[in-house]
C-alpha cells in the first residue's frame, strides 16, 4: 500500500493502535491482519494499464494485492462493542489476528458486551467461534440485519445461490447459528444504542449495514460498502467481485461517497489503509481519501 505496510502480526503494543474519541464513543481500531485479493475481484472493470498501476499502488504484484482489515473496538459507558469479529481461522492465513491483538491491549474477550455484524462474509464473522466451536466472546449480545440472516440461513441456499456463494453460506450459517440464542435482528433506522444508528448499505450482501455514530460531525463505520480507499474512491462506478447485488452495490457506494463528501462525515473502512479513518473529498467526478 502507498504509505503503510499491512499489519501482519499481533505483536503491536497498545500505544501502536489508532485511537480516537467521537462524541461519547471511544474507539480503538484493531487489525485482524490482511487479506489478499486478485485483480478480477478488486477491479474487474479496470483496463490492463489501470489494473497494473493500481495493484502497484496497493503494494501488490502482477495479479493481486493485500488489503488490511480494520476492526473498531468501541467503548460507550459500560459497553464494549466490536463491529465484526474478523476471520478467525476461517478465511486466509494472513487474517485472524483480532484475538491476539485484543490480548496485546489487555482486553479479555469475555468483557465484550456487544458484537454488531456489518455482514457475515467469512472475513467479518469467521472469528465468532474458536476452533472447538465455543464462542470467542462468550458474554456478548449479537446484532445482524434481519435481511442478512434471511439470505444466508435459507435452507435451500444450494439451489438458490450460485455455486461460489455456497462456502460463504455454510460459514455464515456456522457463525449465525452459533449465536442465535443471543442474537437481535435489526433493520435500517434502528438504534443499537443511543447514538449508534443502523444504516442500510445493501449490495455487497443483501443485508449489509453500516453504523452511524453521533458526535461532533457524525462518524460512519462503513464495513465493505466502499471496499478500498484507493480503487473505490478513484473509480466509484466500478464493480467489486464479491458484491452479491452488483448494481445495487455500485449505487449505494456512490451514494455513501456523495453523502460523506457533502456532510464532511468521518468514515471508517474495513479494508482501507490502516487505520482506515478519514474523510471523503471530491476530486472531479471521483473522490480522494484524506486521512484524519
Amino acid at each position: 500500500m502507498p504509505s503503510e505496510k499491512p499489519i501482519l502480526t499481533p505483536g503491536v503494543v497498545a500505544g501502536g493502535f489508532h485511537e480516537l474519541k467521537h462524541g461519547r464513543f471511544e474507539i480503538t481500531v484493531l487489525s485482524d491482519g490482511y487479506i489478499t485479493l486478485t485483480s478480477d475481484i478488486l477491479m474487474p472493470d479496470g483496463t490492463p494499464d489501470e489494473t497494473r498501476s493500481l495493484l502497484g499502488r496497493l503494494g501488490g504484484d502482477a495479479d493481486s494485492a493485500p488489503l488490511q482489515t480494520n476492526i473498531p473496538l468501541i467503548r460507550h459507558g459500560s459497553d464494549l462493542i466490536l463491529v465484526d469479529t474478523g476471520a478467525g481461522a476461517n478465511f486466509q492465513p494472513s487474517d485472524g489476528r483480532l484475538a491476539e491483538n485484543l490480548s496485546s491491549l489487555g482486553v479479555d474477550p469475555a468483557s465484550v458486551t456487544k458484537v454488531v455484524f456489518t455482514h457475515v462474509h467469512p472475513d467479518h464473522s469467521g472469528g465468532t467461534t474458536k476452533d472447538d466451536g465455543s464462542l470467542r466472546f462468550p458474554n456478548a449480545h449479537y446484532y445482524v440485519n434481519e435481511a442478512e440472516w434471511s439470505f444466508w440461513t435459507d435452507p435451500d441456499y444450494e439451489a438458490k445461490m450460485p455455486r461460489p456463494l455456497h462456502a460463504f453460506a455454510r460459514g455464515a450459517q456456522r457463525d449465525l447459528f452459533a449465536v442465535k440464542d443471543r442474537l437481535t435482528m435489526v433493520k435500517p433506522g434502528d438504534e443499537i444504542m443511543s447514538g449508534m444508528n443502523v444504516v442500510g448499505t445493501r449490495g455487497h450482501t443483501p443485508g449489509h449495514i453500516s453504523l452511524e455514530l453521533a458526535g461532533d460531525g457524525n462518524l460512519m463505520i462503513a464495513g465493505d460498502v466502499i471496499p478500498n480507499n484507493i480503487v473505490s474512491f478513484e473509480n466509484p462506478k466500478w464493480h467489486f467481485g464479491f458484491d452479491t447485488e452488483p448494481e445495487i452495490a455500485v449505487a449505494n457506494r456512490a451514494a455513501l461517497l456523495d453523502k460523506a463528501a457533502n456532510e464532511k462525515l468521518r468514515v471508517l473502512g474495513y479494508h482501507w489503509t490502516y487505520p482506515g479513518v478519514g474523510y471523503v473529498e471530491r476530486n472531479g467526478t471521483a473522490y480522494r481519501f484524506q486521512r484524519g
